[in-house]
């Protein structure tokens, strides 16, 4: 628990007096959840690599960079982790997760599984255990689809390495209409393949210099992810549009509402993908229109 957390870091400040702010701390504990593997690699990496020097306090930027390096190096542990998402039993219950849907019938014993595992928790309703297996999961799954891709002109940079979003859009058009559905096979998640080929290319799009942060919960109906480069803060929602269900435009707009709005951003991007069956090709079904969210907002939807 936090206390806990708290009580062990304060063991290294009595031993080095090299202190843990309060807020790097409270930082540590969101971001791992107690997970002691995750607790001590990010201390470990801050202590021995970053910040060696007694002298200089672990705070929130050094949290939140260690963050940043355990995910992108994705060491043993974090590794093996990755290894069970290809289970079958995982993937019932992973996937529904990642695309915001109930569950199917599972069996207990499965939901025990990744429960035991250490990748859900069931606190609050059942969910990824902790905000980096969060990041780190959707990372493992897009891996191959990453590879997969071939260079990708970055158009959306200016000369001077200004990130220009409306460039951003062209991009990814071109992108998703030539590559979009053959990556389709690449994906070990067929449910929510749409967002995983997404997420590889927006990977390619920060690996410049950006973060890509998700938020997503069984039974939401969306994904949501915000893209960070420079200055600029994208703000964006995934909707799956399926057989035998309206439309879901106007329920994406009002959702994206409320996620832009604690962005504190006044446009952004709601990506629909038609998933109902006997649908012409990507390639001549992806288009974009402007639309205006129930709060008035400016939103480019893509439907693909």
């Amino acid at each position: 628990n936090q206390d806990e957390v708290r009580r062990l870091y304060h063991q290294h400040t009595e031993a080095t007096g090299q202190i843990f702010t309060e807020e790097a701390v409270n930082l540590a504990f969101h971001l791992t959840q107690g997970q002691p593997w995750l607790v001590n690699a990010i201390a470990k990496e801050i202590t021995e690599y970053m910040a060696p020097d007694p002298a200089i306090p672990i705070t929130v930027e050094l949290i939140n960079q260690a963050k940043e390096i355990l995910i992108q190096r994705q060491d043993t542990h974090l590794d093996s982790l990755a290894e069970r998402l290809r289970e079958d039993r995982v993937r019932a219950i992973i996937q529904p997760i990642l695309a915001g849907s109930e569950l199917t019938d599972v069996p207990q014993d499965d939901i025990r599984y990744v429960l035991d595992l250490g990748l859900c928790t069931n606190q609050h309703g059942l969910q990824i255990a902790n905000p980096i297996y969060q990041e780190v999961l959707p990372r493992v799954l897009t891996y191959t689809t990453s590879a997969s891709i071939g260079y990708i002109q970055p158009i959306w940079l200016s000369n001077t390495g200004k990130f220009l979003p409306e460039r951003l859009l062209d991009s990814f058009l071109d992108f998703w209409r030539q590559h979009g559905e053959p990556l389709f096979k690449s994906t070990p998640y067929p449910e929510i393949a749409p967002h995983l080929v997404l997420m590889a290319f927006l990977h390619r799009v920060v690996n410049g210099g950006g973060t890509l942060e998700r938020e997503y919960a069984i039974g939401s109906g969306r994904m949501d992810i915000c893209l960070r480069y420079g200055d600029v803060i994208l703000g964006m929602e995934l909707k799956v549009w399926r057989e035998g269900r309206p439309d879901p435009l106007a329920e994406g707009l009002k959702q994206l509402d409320k996620y832009l709005s604690g962005l504190n951003l006044d446009t952004g991007w709601l990506v629909i993908f038609d998933r109902r069956p006997n649908l012409p090709p990507v390639s001549d079904r992806t288009t974009t229109e402007i639309a205006q969210s129930p709060d008035g907002r400016v939103i480019t939807v893509i439907r693909g």
